[in-house]
């Protein structure tokens, strides 16, 4: 049976390893890069799937710009069919 259903969660083991399993990289969208607001909109950067706009940066300031704004990371295992998932989302804590 598929896991379908989203999980959250603040885990930086468990983000990094969803992304790279997934050949994902940490990204920002840049025109956000040097926001005065925590260093940027995060996204995950997926070959083929890429936004024109993003730019890749290090895990460190990933976690960074995520801890600063108190975001958690809500995903997806698998999809209905069984095939893995890209669902995400970042989402504020309340």
């Amino acid at each position: 049976m598929a896991t379908s259903d989203s999980k959250t969660t603040k885990d930086h083991n468990t983000i990094k390893n969803w992304t790279e399993d997934r050949d994902g990289k940490p990204a920002v969208v840049e025109s956000t890069s040097n926001s005065s607001k925590g260093g940027g909109l995060l996204r995950i950067n997926f070959p083929g799937y890429a936004e024109d706009n993003l730019k890749n940066i290090s895990w460190e300031e990933f976690f960074r710009i995520f801890d600063e704004n108190n975001l958690q990371f809500l995903y997806q295992e698998e999809t209905k069919d069984g095939g893995k998932s890209r669902f995400f989302k970042f989402v504020g804590e309340d």
